[in-house]
């Protein structure tokens, strides 16, 4: 198995729409100018009627000065100006209508795009999540396969100096193929590190780790084919790196319902991963979006702008759905998208999150 190839894969998603806000801001800005044309023209209409009935006035007050001889003109006088009335009242009701329409337009067109706006971040929510489900889903192999490995099986069953040596040169050469991983240990089953790969980098054999609460679950697993999933914390034996530790039980003769013997513990270089993912979704600049993955207790576990990790906690308004956006009160659109889980990997109750600036 590649240690790798959570990270390579390609994102499922829909990729982003470029010129979504491009076209929208296209509609919006002609449809501006058809309302824009309609007012214009509607003003000048209103000119030239207010014209006609100038033309009208002065009419009638020459025809009474004509006396009986401008009776004729002052009718037709009089039509003139009541067309002209009627052409302005037209006139106006044209311009209501027309901008009220074009109105209603601009704002059912920014509806469109705010939802198709929130949808896309949907989609990049699950893209950023369901990466690293299927990075973590690695993870869980990779501790289950290593924990049969028979220079492990063999130290846990009896941990004399020539085979924690081996062992501890074992982890070592497995580290130097998976890069993805900061240490790798083997615990008895009172929690004492008996071996790791980086004995010179750290130096954690006889440290205890039985109060964790990842071993604590290690210690209760019921089969081989069985694993723990751990948050992500800062791990104090390893320089107080952010890891997210994957455990399985280390089982006599290597065999899935083997007597338990011992508990393999790998940690997962968690931040430098991450990080990749969060900052290579695919948001625009001009979404002012900051990409985060939050735990089950909307703890910050992944940013895109590097800050608030496993100290930050986000308020996320789910309403009981799994997946959304939606406007605080700011204006700021919020999307997120509950962890699908891959395989055998269920997930750990996470959330991909996307935060746009309004």
């Amino acid at each position: 198995m590649s240690a790798a190839l959570g990270l390579k894969a390609k994102p499922i998603a829909a990729e982003p729409a470029e010129d979504d806000s491009d076209i929208s801001a296209l509609i919006n800005r002609l449809t501006a100018e058809v309302n824009q044309i309609a007012v214009d023209k509607t003003k000048a209409i209103q000119q030239i009627t207010n014209q006609m009935k100038m033309l009208a006035l002065n009419a009638l007050i020459e025809s009474s000065r004509a006396g009986a001889q401008g009776a004729g003109f002052a009718v037709v006088a009089q039509e003139v100006r009541g067309v002209g009335q009627q052409v302005e009242t037209i006139a106006r009701e044209l311009e209501t209508q027309l901008t009220k329409r074009t109105g209603d337009l601009v704002a059912s067109i920014d509806r469109m795009s705010q939802r198709s706006r929130g949808e896309r971040m949907v989609d990049l929510s699950l893209n950023a999540v369901e990466l690293i489900d299927r990075n973590l889903y690695e993870r869980t192999c990779d501790v289950r396969w290593w924990a049969t490995d028979s220079a492990v099986v063999d130290c846990a069953s009896s941990p004399a100096p020539a085979a924690v040596t081996y062992a501890s040169q074992r982890l070592g050469v497995i580290l130097g193929a998976y890069t993805v991983y900061l240490d790798l240990w083997l615990c008895d089953l009172d929690g004492n590190v008996i071996a790791n790969g980086r004995a010179d980098r750290f130096r954690v054999v006889g440290q205890n780790i039985a109060h964790t609460k990842w071993f604590r679950e290690a210690r209760t697993l019921r089969s081989g084919d069985d694993y723990v999933a751990g948050d992500v914390e800062n791990q104090p034996l390893l320089g107080n790196a952010q890891v997210a530790t994957y455990c399985a039980s280390v089982r006599a003769g290597g065999q899935a319902n083997g007597t338990p013997i011992g508990v393999l513990a790998i940690h997962f270089d968690w931040e430098p991963q991450a990080r990749a993912i969060v900052q290579g979704v695919r948001v625009g600049d001009s979404d002012k979006a900051r990409v985060l993955l939050v735990d089950s207790n909307f703890r910050v576990i992944a940013a895109s702008d590097g800050k608030g990790i496993l100290s930050e906690r986000i308020s996320l308004s789910l309403n009981g759905q799994r997946s959304g956006f939606y406007h605080d009160r700011s204006g700021t659109m919020i999307a997120f998208h509950a962890t699908p889980g891959y395989e055998t990997y269920r997930g750990l109750g996470w959330y991909g999150v996307i935060i746009c600036g309004a």
